[in-house]
This record gives structure tokens, sequence and C-alpha cells, in this order.
């Protein structure tokens, strides 16, 4: 039997779009902060653009395919992974840009 998959495709690929886009907001606001310090600043504005760009390759290669979404796949944990190491980059620039 064939079932019919509906639209939790599409709301899957809608949902990897969300997860990039929050991805972007949060790198955003971490390099502004950075920038406006010393070379620590500098060094986590760099660690995280490339958590993002990772994650992003990811993201966007999940929410740009046409065929069905295999389930079980690596990349997921690499998401998670990914998001975990941007919230721990951005702590100390919160926390900088606090004081």
């Amino acid at each position: 039997m064939t079932g019919d998959p509906g639209l939790q495709p599409e709301r899957t690929r809608l949902a990897w779009r969300r997860t990039a886009l929050a991805l972007t907001v949060v790198t955003v606001l971490a390099v502004r902060l950075a920038l406006t310090g010393d070379a620590t600043g500098a060094l986590l504005a760099a660690a995280v653009v490339l958590v993002w760009a990772g994650a992003l390759t990811v993201c966007w290669g999940r929410a740009a395919s046409t065929g069905p979404l295999r389930i079980g796949t690596r990349r997921v944990p690499l998401v998670a992974l990914a998001t975990a190491a941007l919230a721990l980059l951005a702590v100390p620039l919160a926390l900088r840009g606090l004081w």
C-alpha cells in the first residue's frame, strides 16, 4: 500500500528554511556584537560564521531537496550540534555586550 505523504514533505522543507533563517539571525547578531570589540571578539565572530556556514549548508540542502526526505540521516545531529555551538559562542559575546 502506498500512502499519500500529503503536505508533510513541504512542512519539513519549510521547517528547515526556518531553521536556516533563525541561525542566520543569530549569526548576524553575534557578529554585530563581536565587531565592536577586540581581537577576541573577532575570533569568536569567525568561529560563529564557520559554524553557521556548515549548518546553513545542511539546512539549505535539506530545504531545497525535491525528492522524499530520508529520516535518520547523520545531518540532523550536525545541525543540532551547530545550534548548540552557536549558543555557546554567543554567550561570551552577549555577556561582553552587557558590560
